[in-house]
């Protein structure tokens, strides 16, 4: 039936695909982690957009036709920038990266949501083998990939297999993963991290154990020299480079553990940054070693962007910008996407929440007297001369059939109720052709929190998911969003003691 296949393909682009294959050459281990990425995010926090003017030159630039066409709505609620270490071993980067002639590969990304007030900031750490459904890709020829369901993330980095690695992949998946749209993206690579590190003078750290050179290499066999004795301690280049990657020989040797460990290296960084003062001779040489190695998206391709871009962060103290990671646990040798928790953590960004509960939406108490929850969304419009196909996303049973009927009652035609090609769905979906957007948007008045994503087929689907409640707009917005105590519990401070918290996973 014509409908049920336009069901099923609509279904599969949000949760579609077969496992990526393999490849048989051995990985390497030395990895770089994605939080060298926000240097450039560090000279923003620390107020020195305007020496962006002395950098033009240095950045370079992504091909940004690889962004998917199905993305979440631009919104006014803050911004996003997904920040993504690339562990490349060309260039000046086999200096640091113990080997060379590798693909572009990535292991840890953040997505730092800059609020709206534009006075906090949450960096999300995405573990590298989170397993999540990576969606259609570009190719370096032009064509595109099949989406690939349960797969681990940092694979949507290595998709096409070239030294620069696929970025605009990266951020697709993020887009799906979030449903938040992903506004800049910006990739570091091994030779910025270790220079950058040198151009403030070190950074200070705590270990927690006296850690060997067999702990930095297993494949040594034997414990070796001391590397970094127990304790506070600064470090710089190579060291740094090495700090951070340290898995083994450490707290519990996961990459779990690894990023909390990150999280405190970068709060280090911007409280040294902050300390030295924003003057042209601190700031000028990290800059330079920043953008020399840094690749971002055309948004953020010339001075003057990247001036907008730190300027909007120049009044975030250290106590407002907070570290959390994705909710997860074990499948395996894998990381499983917590859920409901993780679709909270977005919603709650989507809604411009801080981790500690605040509205950070930029909007003043007098400005906006308090409303009911009904007030909080749009009234349900008529949906007269509407069609829409209708698609249970969950286990419940009659879903899509009493959803139907609720939407008749409002005036629209329903082309269909039945199941979807996933029973997997958390958020409530609406898909719409080129032409059919103001519909959709009618539509998600009935659907407060529903994510709005374009589709290349004509027409409007709903796909309905297990945040949907019966009662209208009042219903879905009587639990307004938060972050969860789980993550929220967890979070770190940039101005938090850096030997605070050494459990490391």
């Amino acid at each position: 039936m014509a409908g049920s296949h336009k069901a099923g393909a609509a279904s599969r682009r949000e949760s579609e695909g077969s496992a990526v294959p393999r490849r048989g050459k051995k990985r390497s281990r030395a990895r770089l982690i994605g939080i060298a990425g926000l240097s450039v995010v560090v000279l923003a926090v620390a107020g020195g957009g305007w020496i962006y003017l002395q950098l033009n030159g240095n950045i370079k630039t992504f091909d940004d036709g690889g962004l998917s066409a199905d993305r979440p709505a631009a919104s006014t609620d803050g911004s996003n920038v997904l920040i993504i270490g690339s562990d490349t071993r060309s260039g000046d980067n086999a200096e640091y990266g113990h080997g060379k002639g590798d693909i572009g590969r990535s292991d840890t990304a953040l997505l730092l949501h800059v609020y709206a007030d534009q006075k906090h900031a949450v960096a999300v750490s995405i573990p590298r083998d989170s397993l999540v459904d990576v969606p259609p890709c570009k190719l370096p020829n032009g064509s595109w990939t099949k989406g690939q369901h349960h797969v681990m993330f940092n694979s949507a980095f290595e998709v096409g297999e070239t030294v620069q690695g696929n970025p605009a992949c990266t951020q697709n998946t993020v887009e799906k993963l979030t449903g938040l749209r992903v506004d800049h993206t910006m990739v570091m690579d091994f030779a910025g991290f270790a220079k950058m590190t040198d151009a403030v003078g070190g950074v200070q750290v705590c270990v927690p154990s006296n850690v060997y050179q067999g702990d930095l290499n297993p494949k040594l066999k034997r414990k070796g020299s001391l590397v970094f004795a127990k304790g506070p301690q600064k470090v710089s280049g190579q060291k740094a480079l090495d700090y951070v990657r340290i898995r083994h020989g450490i707290g519990d040797g996961s990459d779990i553990g690894r990023i909390q460990r990150q999280q405190a290296f970068i709060g280090s960084l911007i409280k040294q940054v902050k300390g030295q003062g924003l003057d042209p001779t601190t700031l000028l040489p990290l800059a330079n070693a920043a953008t020399k190695s840094m690749t971002v998206d055309p948004g953020l391709g010339s001075p003057s962007k990247l001036i907008s871009f730190a300027m909007s962060m120049k009044n975030i103290d250290l106590h407002n910008t907070k570290f959390v990671t994705l909710p997860w646990r074990y499948e395996g040798e894998r990381v499983a996407v917590v859920q409901p928790d993780a679709d909270n953590l977005f919603a709650a960004l989507r809604a411009d929440k801080t981790v500690d509960g605040k509205d950070a939406g930029g909007k003043s108490a007098s400005a906006a007297p308090s409303a009911s929850p009904s007030d909080s969304a749009p009234a349900p419009a008529s949906g007269k001369g509407i069609s829409v196909a209708v698609y249970n996303g969950t286990t419940a049973k009659g879903l899509a059939g009493s959803v139907a009927e609720t939407l008749k009652s409002s005036g629209f035609t329903v082309t269909s109720a039945t199941t979807a090609a996933t029973q997997d769905y958390t958020h409530t979906v609406i898909q719409y052709g080129a032409a059919d957007e103001a519909k959709a948007k009618t539509l998600a008045t009935h659907f407060p929190g529903a994510l709005l994503r374009s589709a290349k087929q004509p027409g409007l689907n709903l796909i309905v998911g297990t945040q949907y409640k019966a009662g209208g707009a009042a219903a879905a917005s009587s639990a307004p969003a938060a972050v969860p105590s789980s993550v929220a519990d967890k979070a770190r401070s940039a101005d938090d003691n850096i030997c605070s918290n050494l459990s490391y996973g």
